[in-house]
């Protein structure tokens, strides 16, 4: 009777709190043919992106991960009665409630592959949690400016229309995050690491052991662009519910956000000699009303990914999706989003 009783009252809230047994799937990362591709993002020649919702209505202010109190019964998503199954033709994806950590969608969610640019999440809460003064002076290293892929003023890697930044170049931390986050540019994301860590490399350690202090299983950052490293690109990886939860507890800093929803902005060097012309890879801003933003990763073994934050009708529940390996990213999460609100209600 007491077993009975006790499946009654706990099983049904198993999939919610518990991580390390949610799945059983295979550690191997898998193997994607390198493609005549650049490394990077490319932005969206022609695209006028603007998210309709104002974030300021919709972005909490605390940190959402680990859960630190039970959440009320009544916010928790439950499934309708007339509600259906979804299929996304990608390598892994994953949909959580962001308040509750619910799991609305999972397939392949812990499966370790190369999540490329979606790396950059991780970075900007790095840095808005060790830089004090977001308005600090950071120096432009060579270092910085020998990374691979996409980079401030090249939005591939053999095609710059724009002005590039230079080796001295003085600029804000509040402005390399914005070139990071709506060009991931893998030179703003370096020049950062560097500014808070002397090294990328020192930089890395700090964000391996951030994913241990969130409870991550299945992630180890290689470089804070997530730009694999030649001949060690197992070694670089994540999963889509590790990258969910680290969107999630990004959500207590409301500059993030706030930046990956701008559409275009020029940036200056200190002295204001130098404007950078920035413009965001993240396609859906225009297309989504209720879109809060999002990150777009790409490179030949990561594949396209994507990831994006919605709210609902209301306004008053924000969901976090992450597809993984997908050609068609945009019209999925579209299609994914869509699905969630369709079948799931807050009650």
């Amino acid at each position: 009777m007491l077993n009975i009783i006790f499946a009654i009252l706990i099983v049904p809230f198993v999939p919610i709190f518990m991580y390390g047994d949610l799945v059983t799937i295979k550690n191997e990362v898998k193997n994607i043919p390198v493609q005549n591709q650049v490394l990077g993002e490319e932005s969206q020649k022609g695209q006028v992106n603007s998210c309709q919702v104002d974030a300021s209505q919709n972005i909490v202010s605390r940190d959402l991960f680990p859960l630190k109190e039970k959440v009320p019964s009544n916010i928790i998503p439950k499934r309708r009665i007339d509600y259906t199954d979804v299929k996304i033709w990608s390598g892994a994806s994953v949909a959580i409630d962001a308040d509750s950590g619910t799991i609305l969608h999972y397939a392949e969610g812990r499966k370790q592959t190369q999540i490329a640019s979606l790396t950059k999440i991780m970075t900007a809460i790095l840095v808005v949690e060790n830089v004090e003064n977001l308005d600090e002076v950071a120096t432009i290293t060579k270092t910085a400016l020998t990374v691979d892929g996409t980079v401030v003023g090249c939005p591939t890697s053999v095609f710059c229309n724009a002005n590039q930044m230079f080796a001295g170049e003085k600029i804000t931390v509040r402005n390399l995050l914005k070139a990071m986050l709506l060009n991931s540019a893998n030179d703003a994301a370096t020049a950062l690491s560097i500014h808070v860590a002397k090294t990328p490399e020192d930089f890395v350690k700090l964000m391996n052991m951030k994913t241990k202090e969130l409870g991550l299983k299945d992630t180890n950052f290689c470089t804070p662009s997530g730009l694999e490293i030649d001949g060690r690109e197992s070694e670089c990886y994540s999963s889509a519910y590790d990258i969910a939860r680290i969107a999630s507890h990004s959500l207590q800093y409301k500059l993030i956000w706030d930046i990956m929803r701008v559409e275009e902005e020029q940036i200056y060097s200190v002295d204001g000699k130098y404007m950078h012309q920035l413009k965001n890879t993240d396609m859906l801003l225009r297309e989504m009303p209720n879109c809060l933003g999002g990150k777009t990763g790409f490179t030949p073994l990561a594949g396209k990914s994507l990831l994006t934050v919605a709210a609902d009708p209301t306004g008053e529940h924000k969901i976090i999706s992450v597809i993984l390996n997908d050609e068609n990213r945009w019209e999925d999460m579209k299609k994914l989003v869509d699905w969630t609100f369709a079948n799931y209600e807050w009650r």
